[in-house]
């Protein structure tokens, strides 16, 4: 299925994680610091990373953000845990780059689900076909690739997903509640400010969209040619 790393220094939890996850077909790897977790990601390029916050040597936050300006590592999806629920921890861990976030203690059986789901998200966006195109912006889904003329911008999966999916609905409003069923492919408990979030990580790495991606007020987003 797929290669997933898990940083997490507390050992029953990796255990339930990994366990979890291998029962569900995947492979795993651990590491119980952050600077262990950033050097076996370097090394072995998994196809998702399961990181806690508080951690040993380096935290979460910065193991992300290395992972992040890490051009082998920076379309590697991330999910955050911590025990961490308030609000302005969430949208910091995404800000970092974390395509999702749940907070312990956590279902492992949802676990599983938002693993599959950002794996599924992120499989197909890389099927093959032609580059989309809009204005300066091309998107190369195959090689999960995003140029704005010719100059290529490095995204999250979650960036990358959510860019394709409002490129391919230009022109219709779509709501908050819609982008998060669509993109993160299930019942997000996180709020519609990881919509936010995500969409002005967009509009600050690609400026273009500062004037494209139109704000509708109490509802949601639209992109249209400026």
């Amino acid at each position: 299925m797929a290669t997933i790393l898990i940083v997490e220094d507390d050992r029953d939890i990796a255990d339930l994680i990994a366990h979890s996850l291998e029962k569900a077909g995947h492979e795993t790897s651990r590491a119980p610091s952050g600077t262990e977790g950033l050097a076996r990601a370097r090394a072995a390029r998994p196809d998702l990373v399961i990181l806690d916050l508080m951690l040993p040597g380096m935290d979460g936050l910065t193991v992300c953000g290395a992972l992040r300006a890490d051009p082998a590592l920076a379309s590697v999806p991330v999910i955050m845990l911590t025990a961490r629920a308030e609000e302005a921890d969430k949208v910091t861990g995404l800000e970092r780059g974390a395509d999702d976030y749940m907070t312990k203690p956590f279902s492992p059986k949802e676990l599983v689900a938002r693993v599959a789901a950002l794996l599924r998200r992120v499989q197909r966006a890389r099927a093959a076909e032609p580059p989309q195109r809009f204005g300066p912006i091309a998107i190369d889904a195959d090689r999960h690739r995003v140029t704005v003329e010719g100059r290529e911008i490095r995204l999250t999966a979650k960036e990358f997903l959510l860019l394709q999916y409002l490129v391919q609905h230009r022109e219709r409003v779509l709501s908050r509640d819609l982008l998060l069923s669509d993109v993160w492919g299930y019942q997000y408990t996180g709020g519609t400010r990881t919509v936010d979030v995500h969409v002005s990580r967009l509009r600050e790495k690609i400026p273009f969209l500062a004037g494209a991606l139109e704000t509708v007020k109490q509802f949601g987003y639209r992109l249209s040619e400026p």
